[in-house]
Parts: structure tokens; C-alpha cells; sequence
């Protein structure tokens, strides 16, 4: 198992797993992501910030980082964060706690930037989820009603967002 930066020649596959996960939302789920832009995906891969986990030589998990989230976390923005974005995992590697492996992994990289938290959010009150992440080490810090969501994609318009941090 490791965790590199995604490269411009992962893009076809990016997209996929998240076509995937957003088709496994629309079963279990009433909030889903919408169709995520080229453009995105290639804009964090130049910037460094979409990431894979490979598990023999398959891309088994994708997501991106960020060092600010200022429409998600209004005020708490100012504090010094990594943000865990769009986890999506391939549906052969589901079950295999890789938000685990993430976690691990972002406390290195929140050490390594000077990050004193690691944050995420999810769209709706996903009881299930909001208990996986827990057991990831998450603290949940409870549902919030973005305000200014013009900037933020689609499902952000239609539901509460489920906060989660864990303090370093």
C-alpha cells in the first residue's frame, strides 16, 4: 500500500471511481455528488492536491486536500488545518477501513505543514457515516446550514454538512 500524489495519467481513472461512488450514493443515500469537472480534478493534480492510495498497483482510493475551506468553515478557516476532500474508494477496496490509512497518513502531512487539525465534511445526516468516521478518530462536530453556498458544488444546496476534526 502506498499514497502518492495523482498524476495527469490518473485522470480517466479519478473520474471513474468518482462516476462510482456517486452511483453507490444515489442507492444508499438521498444527497449525492454531482458529475465532478475535468478541470478540477486537473487543476488539484498541478497544485498537488489530489492524492491515491495504491493497493498492488490498482488505484484503490482518491481524495483531495486543502490548506483552506473558508465557505465550509467560516470563522474556524483561520485555524491551521489540513482539509480532506471527495474520498472516493474503488468498490473492490470497500470495507477495508482505508479512511484509516488516510488518517495515518494526513497526521504526517498535517505535521509536515505546520497543521495543528484534520478536517473533513459530508453532506447530510448520514448516521452510518458519521459513526465510520468516529471510529476513524474524527471528532463529529455536529450538522451545520452553510449559508454561502453559492461557490460550493451542487449537494451543497441541499443539505445540513456534517463537521469532523481531529486535533493534532
Amino acid at each position: 500500500m502506498k499514497i502518492l500524489n495523482s498524476i495527469p495519467e490518473d485522470i480517466p481513472g479519478i473520474l471513474e471511481l468518482y462516476r462510482l461512488a456517486t452511483d453507490y450514493q444515489k442507492l444508499k443515500f438521498e444527497v449525492h455528488w454531482p458529475v465532478f469537472e475535468t478541470a478540477l480534478i486537473q487543476q488539484e493534480i498541478t497544485q498537488g492536491r489530489q492524492w491515491k492510495l495504491i493497493i498492488d498497483e490498482q488505484m484503490a482510493c482518491i481524495w483531495a486536500t486543502s490548506f483552506s475551506d473558508p465557505e465550509i468553515w467560516i470563522e474556524r478557516n483561520k485555524d491551521p488545518a489540513v482539509y480532506i476532500h471527495r474520498i472516493a474508494t474503488h468498490p473492490a477496496y470497500r470495507g477495508r477501513n482505508l479512511v484509516n490509512e488516510i488518517v495515518k497518513w494526513a497526521r504526517l502531512y498535517a505535521v509536515q505543514y505546520n497543521k495543528k487539525f484534520i478536517r473533513m465534511d459530508t453532506v447530510g445526516n448520514n448516521s452510518r457515516l458519521i459513526s465510520y468516521y468516529q471510529k476513524c478518530g474524527f471528532e463529529f462536530l455536529g450538522l451545520f446550514k452553510l449559508h454561502a453556498t453559492n461557490r460550493l458544488p451542487e449537494h451543497y444546496h441541499k443539505a445540513p454538512v456534517c463537521l469532523f476534526q481531529i486535533e493534532l
